[in-house]
């Protein structure tokens, strides 16, 4: 008898898979909730490289090589480990290059017959991959991210009845809940839950002093393959590889932790908001991005911080400041995204309507601060806290920059920025977007809070203490204008009262020129016009209307 016809064989249904564990870029911890019950022999696990999430905001070389080298060196962890995995790679012909559909493809050739996974850290995320699911009629159970110490229901059981929400208030009840930094009695160590104002050192006059640099992670054979697809598929992107060196697996997350706690916690305290121009890391730690891939456990983090106290290794102060930042403010602000998006992120409250300079992308500009920040935040994709909120950030506010243009640049610029991070610390803290449910106030400053903190402005053409006059440093020319411009809502402010109440003591004139200079910084793109040509542009330049 022969044979049928080859087109006419009957081919076996492809072999059903029954849980497809769907990890994303931020999910690298094998120990993830989604893991709970994986059977080898029955399940699998999905990762697909996405170009939509490396363009859906302008995101940076860095921040996109971050991501991608991680997933690549996750991919083959769990594979050593005899995990089944399914990986879609960025210069696969076939990747369709969002999730949804990348999850869709998978989906077809895997059968599940149900799809887990942690919760996501962006809303944008978790809407797209229920909605995939959804439309395959597959279900998919979302399990809560214990990577975190506090969840989100813990998180809006705290918010309940509250008429504001503090993060002093939070940090307190997560020292008492997970017993850090307490004494044998159960109060906080030293007699006082927060050292902070111990912790606003500046450098001395020469700047700071044997500075060691941090442990690096050159790349290897898989990084090297991912930084040269982000320069050819992403070139027209901004920002530089030339530097990258951060820990992409949890071996180098864990040797990081130990060199910062070794070499710089110490000193982190007291200098953690200083700035000097070409020290990118000074004291700080690099483990903001290790913990954001879940590569670094901040319990583990936590407890390195409070052992070096106790052992004598770091005074208080430098352990409580560092302690805070991620017991604290990093819980607290995941739990105001998880509260309130995704309305938080539509917020304005005080209705800036101007467009993000140009020069935030390349960094060319005369003003020697934002020339530093931008400049290293294009280079490594890291900028400090205090780089963020008081030169970033804070021009932006006191431009009156859109919250949404300003967010989505923090969100594509930085090699940590996930949204749940992002969004809070940007448009609340930084921004005063939403008014202050966040931060209980603006901050704002002059340029001379810059002066006092860093040397940038002795390199600089203006002069901090300068209000009006070519000159005059647009921080501070644009504070004044702030100040005015909004001071109905701040003078309500009881934190702001007394900066507005110094509006009185600027004659009308001078406030007039303050108001000209600065609708001159706005019609030339947020950027002073230059030496010369100021005082005819502030004279034709009228400010825009506001909404």
């Amino acid at each position: 008898m022969s044979r049928p016809p080859k087109s006419t064989r009957a081919t076996p249904p492809p072999k059903t898979t029954r849980h497809l564990i769907l990890i994303l870029g931020d999910q690298l911890n094998a120990d993830a909730a989604a893991f709970d019950g994986f059977d080898p022999a029955q399940d699998g696990v999905w990762l697909a490289e996405v170009a939509g999430e490396s363009t859906h905001v302008t995101s940076t070389k860095p921040r996109i090589a971050i991501f991608l080298a991680a997933m690549r060196h996750f991919r083959e962890a769990q594979r050593a480990t005899g995990r089944r995995v399914t990986y879609v790679t960025l210069d696969d012909p076939a990747n369709t290059h969002t999730l949804g559909t990348e999850l869709a493809r998978a989906a077809g050739a895997l059968r599940p017959t149900k799809l887990i996974m942690t919760e996501p850290g962006e809303w944008r995320v978790r809407a797209e991959l229920v909605a995939a699911a959804a439309r395959l009629d597959v279900p998919l159970e979302i399990r809560a991210d214990r990577h975190f110490l506090c969840s989100a229901e813990e998180f809006r059981a705290h918010a309940e009845g509250r008429k504001q929400l503090r993060m002093e208030f939070f940090y307190r009840e997560m020292r008492r809940r997970h017993r850090v930094l307490l004494d044998a009695t159960g109060e906080p160590e030293g007699g006082q839950w927060n050292f902070d104002h111990d912790n606003r050192g500046r450098f001395p006059q020469g700047g700071p002093v044997g500075l060691r640099a941090p442990v690096a992670f050159p790349p290897d054979a898989l990084t090297a393959e991912v930084l040269a697809l982000v320069r050819t598929r992403f070139a027209a992107h901004p920002g530089e590889l030339d530097h990258f060196d951060w820990p992409l697996t949890p071996a180098q997350g864990r040797a990081a932790l130990q060199d910062f706690i070794a070499h710089r916690l110490r000193d982190f305290g007291t200098y953690q908001d200083a700035m000097w121009t070409d020290e990118p890391w000074l004291y700080h730690s690099r483990l903001s991005a290790a913990m954001n891939l879940k590569l670094l456990d901040p319990r583990e983090v936590l407890a390195a911080a409070e052992q070096a106290y106790r052992s004598g290794a770091v005074p208080l102060a430098a352990a409580e400041g560092f302690i805070r930042q991620i017991l604290g403010w990093r819980e607290y602000v995941r739990g105001i995204y998880w509260l309130r998006m995704p309305d938080y992120a539509a917020t304005n409250a005080l209705r800036a309507e101007e467009p993000l300079p140009e020069f935030y992308w390349s960094g060319k500009t005369d003003m020697a601060c934002l020339r530093a920040a931008i400049g290293q935040t294009m280079q490594h994709g890291h900028a400090h806290h205090i780089q963020r909120l008081m030169v970033t950030g804070l021009y932006s506010l006191l431009l009156g920059v859109r919250p949404a243009e300003i967010c989505a640049w923090y969100l594509g610029v930085y090699v940590d920025a996930v949204e749940w991070v992002e969004l809070p610390n940007t448009h609340g803290m930084s921004q005063y977007a939403d008014g202050g449910l966040l931060a209980s106030k603006p901050y704002v400053a002059t340029g001379n809070y810059i002066a006092r903190m860093s040397n940038y402005c002795a390199g600089c053409r203006f002069d901090p203490a300068k209000r009006t006059g070519d000159d005059a440093c647009p921080f501070t020319t644009l504070y004044w204008d702030f100040l005015h411009r909004h001071s109905p809502l701040l003078a309500a402010n009881q934190r702001m009262a007394l900066q507005v109440k110094n509006l009185a003591r600027i004659g009308a004139p001078e406030l007039a020129a303050i108001q000209a200079r600065a609708a001159a910084i706005r019609a030339h793109g947020g950027a002073p016009p230059s030496a010369g040509g100021q005082t005819k542009l502030a004279l034709k330049a009228t400010p825009r209307r506001r909404k």
